[in-house]
């Protein structure tokens, strides 16, 4: 079975950091490309980062640029998201998702999809 699972979700007061991970199972993830995505309440599922399979490669919206750091170990099966200097804003669940060929921001691209991880910003 095809899995993605993120984790390292939590709450962090403003200003703080937290490094999600995204581990595969079922399959390798040295082919695929890897996006983050966020859906805040009331809000639509926004692309965050993605890194191509290599990663050699990697987007940020504007909103996390010089804050956020993709980055993946195949060796591990994994990628990862470092989140610093947070914000309330950036309150929302993150999930992970994969795609075969190129590292795209757009979430319709991607074929398999973690469950999600919470991550509340807040004093």
């Amino acid at each position: 079975q095809l899995q993605l699972v993120e984790s390292g979700g939590g709450w962090v007061q403003p200003g703080g950091s937290l490094r999600l991970s995204c581990a595969a199972s079922g399959f390798t993830l040295d082919y695929y490309a890897i996006g983050w995505f966020r859906q805040a309440p009331g809000k639509e599922r926004e692309g965050v980062s993605c890194i191509d399979h290599r990663g050699g490669s990697t987007k940020y919206a504007e909103s996390v640029k010089g804050r956020f750091t993709i980055s993946r170990d195949n060796a591990k099966n994994t990628v990862y998201l470092q989140m610093n200097s947070l914000k309330p804003e950036d309150t929302a669940v993150y999930y992970c998702a994969a795609v075969w060929g190129m590292a795209t921001m757009k979430s319709n691209f991607y074929d398999y999809w973690g469950q999600g991880t919470q991550v509340t910003v807040s004093s």
